[in-house]
């Protein structure tokens, strides 16, 4: 004999009949057109340092392709050898003609140069024609911060 179906069972089987019609319809967009001409507009700059950590910001031409993007940082001490690398996720925006990246240094040491170059690439590990030049920061010493953005007023 078959009993009656228990109230979580009805419940679970009304859930899936509800959000299943929608989940089938949330698909992720293909990725946009890569644009043709991608440039770096604004920085990169230093947006702000503690000792052991630093944040670079530049704003591009949306790149396309990808929705899912990631900022990159080549990085090092020695000006001819940028052989750390930094990358920090971003979204992009598919109506924004302009993308804001921001990458993240960590595990820096305080009172020293640094030298830097960005760019930035998609999550299928496709690099967007924009690269910045050579740059330069030094991070605080012990207990004090930079911060460069928003400019101070």
């Amino acid at each position: 004999m078959m009993g009656r179906p228990s109230l979580a069972l009805t419940l679970s089987t009304i859930a899936t009949l509800i959000v299943s019609p929608y989940s089938s319809r949330a698909q992720l967009l293909p990725p946009a057109k890569p644009a043709a001409h991608v440039k770096i507009i604004k920085g990169p700059a230093l947006e702000s340092a503690v000792p052991d950590m630093a944040t670079l910001r530049w704003t591009s031409t949306n790149p396309g392709g990808d929705d899912d993007h990631y900022a990159v940082a080549h990085y090092g001490t020695d000006p001819h050898d940028l052989s750390e690398t930094a990358r920090s996720h971003i979204r992009l925006n598919r109506n924004h003609p302009e993308t804001i990246f921001r990458v993240r240094l960590i595990g820096l040491k305080p009172q020293t140069t640094y030298y830097y170059w960005v760019t930035s690439m998609g999550s299928g590990g496709r690099i967007d024609p924009a690269k910045s030049g050579i740059n330069q920061f030094t991070t605080p010493s012990p207990g004090k911060v930079i911060t460069a953005y928003p400019q101070p007023k």
